[in-house]
């Protein structure tokens, strides 16, 4: 290697040193993420047996795109959606409410929460749906979640389908805001739907 071709190297490796600093692979992840506190769920060392209790399967909700993600949307005007800063759920919504649904389903309405492999083996109702809206409205300074519910109870094939909704009022467009106000929305939905659920027969 001659003297020139070397210093030449060295140029290069100089030159690229300063954008070491500027080159970011992906978003940076917020100061924290967020999740959904459960105000009802089971006692630890509860025994639950499909035998002497009515079972059911939760199937987490379909989404719309807005929501199919970790991100916190805010709805700026009827036809428009931001979203939160520096707010991300730890993870999707639907998968949050899911399970949000399970624990307050067996903890208020005494309910066997069976995975479908084994609903196979044990008649069980099953509980699906659509999750409308998870997330922040900023013209009405609200928490909103809706919640379009299908049931289909144990040994039937009709379905049963009602819209379950919450909104918690918010002081401020942010990430703190969102994930208790949310969390608050998400737990009043999960309260209304284990109680519709545990009076169908």
């Amino acid at each position: 290697m001659t003297v020139r071709s070397f210093a030449n190297k060295l140029l290069v490796v100089a030159a690229l040193v300063p954008l070491a600093g500027c080159i970011r692979f992906g978003a940076a992840p917020p100061p924290s993420l967020l999740t959904i506190a459960p105000q009802a769920q089971p006692a630890p060392g509860a025994m639950q047996n499909s035998a002497g209790a009515r079972a059911i399967v939760v199937q987490a909700p379909a989404v719309p795109q807005s929501i199919s993600g970790t991100r916190v949307p805010v709805q700026v005007t009827p036809t428009s959606i931001a979203y939160v800063k520096n707010a991300q759920w730890a993870e999707p919504p639907a998968r949050l409410l899911a399970r949000l649904l399970a624990d307050t389903l067996t903890a208020r309405a005494n309910m066997v929460v069976l995975s479908p492999a084994q609903a196979f083996e044990d008649p069980s109702a099953t509980l699906s749906g659509e999750l409308r809206s998870f997330g922040l409205d900023a013209t009405q300074r609200q928490a909103v979640v809706i919640y379009d519910a299908s049931l289909v109870p144990a040994g039937r094939t009709n379905v049963e389908k009602r819209r379950f909704e919450a909104r918690v009022p918010v002081t401020a467009v942010d990430a703190d805001q969102a994930g208790v106000a949310i969390s608050q929305a998400a737990n009043q939905v999960a309260t209304q739907v284990a109680d519709w659920v545990a009076a169908q027969r």
